[in-house]
């Protein structure tokens, strides 16, 4: 963990609600895919975790959604304002175990940290297969990102209106693939969990108190016992999951 101030570079609506910032950083941003931001937004007592999208030296970017108090001030922040944020929070996706054609699976705002992992897949030369999950057309982003990787991208939306009808394990089915990567609401990682036929690794969203372990307000059953979501998480591994009813 890191604390560093950070200056907003652009910040703009990329979907309904869906903001896209860019930040620099006076020296390199640690960052990993999966790994997370914990802001500290002014009038705000807690501070804000936002994922990771993309990093490069001292360069990072962040895709949220506004649900919320500060996120609709954070929505409202121009370039050149500053944010202090604590980085390289999280433990982050490991790359290998993926094989040669790992399946990405994202819903919603659990589709921005994949993008990174997509990255780094790709540089590995991996073919990478992706799958983003909506609720309509309208909500649609980060599509053409990742085709610019060179990844094979499916599109799902719950009403049919774009790409194919169902949520995002309608189109796992078809899709030929050695491991699976996932980040989204509980009830998609779920879906995943049952439809998914190899290893694979799963980001939890949770709402976290201090973002570095100590408060123990994001725990998740695990085979070995409980485990913090900002500390030993987000990523869990699939074998190590145990779901409460």
């Amino acid at each position: 963990m890191k604390q560093q101030l950070l200056t907003i570079l652009d910040n703009r609506a990329i979907a309904p609600q869906v903001y896209r910032m860019a930040l620099k950083a006076d020296e390199p941003v640690p960052a990993k895919p999966g790994q997370f931001l914990n802001l500290q937004i002014d009038g705000c007592y807690l501070r804000r975790p936002i994922s990771v999208h993309d990093a490069d030296g001292d360069c990072v970017t962040i895709i949220y959604k506004v649900v919320g108090r500060g996120t609709q001030m954070l929505a409202a922040m121009q370039p050149g304002q500053t944010l202090d944020a604590l980085t390289g929070l999280g433990n982050g996706y490991d790359l290998t175990d993926s094989g040669d054609r790992p399946l990405l699976i994202g819903g919603g705002v659990g589709i921005p940290p994949l993008y990174l992992l997509a990255k780094q897949l790709r540089a590995e030369g991996k073919q990478v297969r992706v799958i983003l999950g909506f609720n309509t057309a309208s909500e649609v982003f980060c599509e053409d990102d990742f085709a610019a990787l060179g990844c094979n991208v499916t599109v799902t939306t719950v009403d049919g209106s774009r790409g194919v009808k169902g949520f995002a394990t309608a189109a796992m089915e078809a899709a030929p693939y050695s491991y699976v990567y996932t980040c989204g609401p509980e009830p998609m990682l779920r879906a995943v969990y049952r439809a998914s036929k190899t290893g694979g690794q799963f980001s939890f969203e949770e709402r976290m108190g201090c973002g570095f372990g100590v408060c123990l307000g994001c725990p998740c059953k695990t085979i070995t016992g409980y485990k913090r979501i900002c500390k030993d998480g987000p990523v869990l591994r699939k074998e190590e999951i145990l779901w409460e009813d």
